[in-house]
């Protein structure tokens, strides 16, 4: 290597060269719009796996790569998020597959804070859905560009313009469609490329295992295979073209105009389209806001932010890696860095880069990878991890929790067992851990977003910690942040409870339901009752 390389600005030049070829999104939608399925149709397109898996599996096919828990794999639903790094065409992509259930919403927030770009799935027969809009507005709420993929138009469902007209009425997004379906839902003939013009034919394979055949043919061949089915496609693409519905590169950067694509992640059906426009449009690693709001170019030395932890990922070896977003420079295996939360160095011997279930080591990695670091007790989601300069960024807020239940290990000998589990799942972020001096550690209570949350709870407490629990449910329906002069009063009234939680030692006050808060709140204006902050979109209520 010459001593050019070894510069400040050899490596600036590298930095920014290598965050430029990365492409960082998640994908978000409602439960059961094909999520995984999607993930996995993009893994194959880009040659990273040979034959796509359905979430049950069929015959002698694999479960889906990013569904790698076995409770994922018992369900057929996705209950964590999963990092999934591709190459493809001279490009990194880091696929962050997200929990579509709604009770598992906070997991997805917290991904959402470590992308630039987010694929929103829609479901052909069902359009906008509950679950949809509220990561919708998360997104929004972050500034993510949000590309838009109606799926399974392979099965019945409704008009392409009226779900085009449903995402502009319902959520503000003007819709730029890049392609066009031929044939209606259901009847899915192929696709009509907007910008590259023709017209790609598309033949199933047995099952969807491998990719789907794509035929490229003329506008007059097309007229004549396909008959009033293109001449339909035709008038459509007509009217985009009069209301002006074409793509534009800074709204769609700007979060005022989403891209539409249409297609069947099962079949395979249109996901390389999706694949190479997500190359060609996604936005590559920016500047990000410290909690200064000063922005760290990407150039800088390295810094990354800590969104999510995940224990006994290897159940052979009972470890506990970090996943962290590089925002900034250039990582390399081995550095010692230092944790912006404590101060204190921290070694990265061990890094890894994962594919579902699957990891290697990585010794390089840029602004915009996800890196795993192995056996990190002394990370929280939210932390920062620099080189140079400190930087800190800021924390990744709480979800606001509505369900709550105290856990008791069924085993007392076992207590020690108990103790360490609980403190694992809470630093994960899987449930909130509370506390109080009247129930005492031996009884936490376990807050959390939606009730699924508990079972994942009960079945990681038994299986990797050897500690089965017991859950007594809570009469408790909402959460307000309050403080120490506060705090007595409230205990003493009827329909609330103190506690402190103990990831950062802030006082919450528990309450039955928004009625009994209202009246609270009503006879006791003096007292403190803050609104939570559900992923950083405030608190409906």
């Amino acid at each position: 290597m010459t001593v050019a390389a070894h510069t400040p600005t050899s490596k600036n030049s590298e930095a920014v060269g290598e965050a430029a070829r990365r492409r960082t999104f998640a994908v978000i939608s409602h439960p059961d719009a094909g999520k995984s399925t999607l993930t996995e149709a993009l893994a194959l397109h880009a040659a990273a796996i040979t034959s796509a898996g359905a979430v049950h599996g069929k015959g002698d096919r694999k479960g889906v790569t990013s569904d790698w828990m076995e409770m994922e794999q018992a369900r057929g639903i996705s209950i964590t998020s999963a990092a999934l790094r591709i190459d493809y065409d001279g490009h990194v992509l880091n696929l962050l597959d997200t929990p579509g259930h709604a009770d598992f919403s906070e997991d997805t927030y917290r991904v959402l804070a470590a992308v630039d770009a987010a694929i929103m799935l829609l479901d052909s027969a069902k359009g906008l859905e509950p679950q949809t809009l509220k990561l919708f507005d998360v997104a929004r709420n972050q500034g993510i560009p949000v590309i838009t993929f109606v799926n399974k138009w392979d099965r019945p469902g409704r008009e392409p313009l009226e779900l085009l007209d449903e995402i502009e009425q319902r959520i503000g997004l003007r819709p730029t469609p890049l392609n066009w379906p031929v044939g209606i839902a259901g009847d899915f003939r192929g696709l009509v490329d907007r910008n590259g013009g023709g017209y790609v034919k598309l033949h199933r394979t047995p099952g969807g295992a491998t990719k789907a055949r794509e035929e490229r043919l003329t506008d007059e061949q097309a007229a004549r295979l396909e008959g009033p089915a293109w001449e339909q496609a035709v008038e459509e693409l007509e009217l985009m073209t009069e209301i002006g519905a074409d793509y534009d590169p800074e709204s769609f950067l700007a979060g005022k105009s989403s891209p539409v694509m249409f297609g069947a992640a099962l079949p395979n059906f249109g996901v390389a389209q999706l694949l190479r426009t997500l190359v060609d449009i996604a936005p590559a690693p920016t500047p990000r806001a410290d909690n200064q709001g000063r922005p760290r170019p990407v150039e800088a030395p390295f810094s990354g932010l800590v969104f999510k932890m995940q224990a006994n990922m290897d159940k052979a070896h009972r470890d506990r890696m970090a996943f962290v977003r590089i925002c900034s420079g250039r990582f390399d295996r081995g550095m010692v860095l230092t944790h912006a939360a404590t101060g204190k160095p921290f070694a990265t011997k061990y890094t890894q880069a994962v594919f579902g279930s699957e990891r290697h080591t990585i010794d390089t990695a840029f602004a915009g990878d996800v890196i795993a670091l192995v056996n990190a007790q002394s990370l929280r989601v939210g932390d920062t991890l620099y080189d140079g300069p400190k930087v800190e960024f800021p924390p990744i807020p709480s979800f606001a929790p509505e369900h709550f239940a105290v856990a008791r290990a069924i085993d007392v000998s076992r207590y020690k067992q108990f103790r360490r589990g609980i403190d694992q799942l809470d630093s994960e972020g899987v449930v909130q851990v509370l506390v109080s001096d009247v129930r005492g550690d031996q009884a936490p209570v376990l807050a959390a977003v939606g009730p699924l949350q508990f079972d994942v709870v009960k079945h990681r407490m038994e299986h990797e910690f050897n500690a089965p629990i017991e859950l007594a449910h809570l009469d408790y329906g909402t959460a307000r942040r309050t403080d120490p002069d506060s705090a007595p009063a409230l205990h003493g009234l009827s329909g609330a409870e103190v506690l402190t939680r103990r990831s950062d030692n802030e006082l919450l006050v528990l309450v039955h339901n928004k009625w009994r808060l209202k009246v609270i709140q009503r006879d006791h204006p003096d007292l403190t009752l803050d609104v939570l902050l559900a992923g950083g979109v405030e608190e409906e209520g």
